[in-house]
């Protein structure tokens, strides 16, 4: 994906740390602290533009929700859209690396991570780059607490069949499976901008729920 440059985005994202926080590595947040209640915490890794998480900090607003995005040309267009839905009070947006996931949440600090549509990196010398690569499982397994869950989208089959293997054998337990998210859409399923596009399309939607078991 080419992303456009924004020089205005650093400014912009610096004039509401209310709801954007940006990753230092040397600091390991309280989140519960930020959102002021003891309230689950949701992840998503790789987060966009932001319609997903959004949509599921106003729809469920029991528990708190972290976006988490690399790129600033792309955060800031989430932070627009958070701005624009009132700034909901259970949703922060962190401008991090979701490969950090040591540095930005304590052990066992998590209830769920969202993996939505991820870069599938297809060939093979890359496998360790796809977020269902198990050096990242690994990394979730510690933020999350004890039998904390990973809920997985995508529209690339290959990058869906790789991680319901990696998934499976780091010893996960698949809760449910889906082939095609559309043909019964749950009354629940928040969609991405990507997963409006490519549904638009005809494409199938992957979708997959998996339990740690530890």
């Amino acid at each position: 994906m080419r992303l456009r440059n924004k020089p205005w985005a650093k400014d912009f994202m610096e004039e509401h740390p209310d709801i954007l926080i940006n990753e230092d590595e040397e600091v390991v947040r309280d989140w519960k602290g930020i959102f002021n209640n003891e309230n689950p915490i949701h992840v998503e890794v790789g987060t966009g533009k932001g319609q997903f998480i959004i949509g599921m900090a106003l729809a469920n607003p029991e528990i708190n929700y972290i976006g988490i995005e690399h790129f600033d040309n792309v955060i800031v267009s989430a932070l627009e859209k958070a701005i624009e839905a009132g700034k909901p009070s259970n949703l922060r947006l962190l401008r991090g690396n979701g490969a950090h996931m040591e540095e930005l949440f304590k052990q066992g600090e998590l209830d769920r991570i969202y993996l939505n549509f991820s870069d599938p990196w297809p060939k093979t010398r890359h496998a360790k780059r796809r977020l269902t690569h198990e050096s990242f499982l690994a990394r979730y397994e510690r933020a999350l607490k004890k039998k904390g869950e990973i809920h997985f989208k995508t529209d690339n089959r290959k990058l869906f069949e790789y991680s319901l293997v990696s998934i499976s054998a780091y010893g996960m337990i698949l809760q449910e499976v889906s082939l095609d998210l559309h043909v019964e859409m749950p009354e629940d399923n928040i969609m991405t901008e990507y997963e409006e596009k490519f549904s638009a399309k005809g494409q199938p939607i992957y979708r997959l729920e998996a339990m740690f078991n530890n």
